[in-house]
């Protein structure tokens, strides 16, 4: 489920070398594109539970295409209410508490999942059966070829190929990130007021057409290999510009923002699968904080914050 994005989710774009894919499982990847071809014209509406960094939440989608446009609409069911609404794999609306962490994503390129494109990075097996919220499902491993990345195993549903559920594992195949259905509903169609935001759903500002070439002047000269740029955008005022990379599954954001001196805290943290990690940067444009978010270990963020620079003139750390 595309939603996977906001929590965050799972899914790619396309190019692979055969030599690459293989040590992976042609039955593997019949599955992932039995999957995708879920994503795309499935309606469906779920409950399922999130855990994460030793939190844990209740949430329901709904997700409608109609004319191959998807319409989806993410809530959390406890705790302070939490919303988005995308239309055409753009957020339309999100609650004040989520604008902040949506208001980069914007419609990625990176909107259909691709098989060939994952074996290229991961290896891809199924690894046995399971039945999840009361539905018979195929187990799947996508192990990552390189220490640049995170595991997962995944359950998909036998009948529609939805996922029902997914574990985002470190290399000690321990538990970073689980997602788990537990009622997934195919036969009633998600009604128009199903996919109306509430009044706490706000609609996006225009944060995406302010000052874009200030962010795309700069550029990573260091990425893991398959990460590829997929967004980006400029903050109102003099908030910071994003940039946003894929590797068809797994995704970080690279923030980019103006500071008076190069003096400041730098941050090298790591919660559960996120990672965090900001560093200054003289430039000849002046100091820039350089922090890079994703959920990616650490030791790899840190190194692509390192090299960030901006185009044509080189920075020093």
């Amino acid at each position: 489920m595309r939603a996977l994005a906001l929590l965050p989710l799972l899914v790619g774009s396309c190019v692979a070398l055969p030599v690459l894919a293989a040590n992976s499982s042609p039955e593997a990847g019949k599955w992932l594109s039995k999957l995708a071809k879920a994503e795309r014209q499935q309606n469906y509406q779920a409950s399922f539970v999130y855990e994460r960094n030793g939190s844990f939440s209740s949430n329901h989608i709904w997700h409608l295409v109609s004319d191959g446009i998807s319409t989806e609409r993410l809530l959390r069911l406890d705790g302070d209410v939490q919303e988005v609404v995308r239309v055409d794999g753009k957020v339309s609306c999100a609650t004040r508490n989520m604008s902040s962490a949506v208001s980069a994503l914007g419609k990625s390129s990176a909107d259909t999942l691709d098989p060939l494109k994952l074996m290229s990075w991961y290896d891809l097996s199924v690894i046995g059966e399971s039945r999840v919220a009361g539905r018979k499902a195929i187990t799947l491993s996508l192990a990552p070829r390189d220490p640049h990345r995170y595991g997962f195993d995944l359950d998909i549903d036998r009948q529609t190929g939805l996922p029902l559920r997914s574990l985002m594992v470190n290399e000690k195949g321990q538990m970073l990130e689980r997602y788990q259905v537990v009622s997934l509903d195919t036969r009633q169609t998600p009604s128009t007021a199903d996919l109306q935001g509430s009044a706490a759903c706000k609609p996006l500002g225009p944060a995406h057409s302010r000052k874009p070439a200030t962010v795309v002047e700069w550029q990573a000269q260091w990425l893991p290999a398959g990460f590829e740029l997929v967004g980006s955008a400029q903050a109102r005022g003099e908030g910071p510009g994003s940039l946003m990379y894929d590797d068809g599954l797994a995704r970080f954001s690279i923030f980019l923002e103006p500071v008076a001196a190069a003096d400041g805290k730098n941050i090298r943290t790591q919660l559960g699968p996120t990672a965090a990690v900001s560093r200054h940067l003289v430039t000849a444009r002046g100091v820039m904080l350089v922090t890079a978010v994703g959920e990616i270990p650490l030791g790899t963020a840190e190194r692509i914050a390192l090299s960030m620079r901006w185009r044509g003139v080189q920075a020093n750390r």
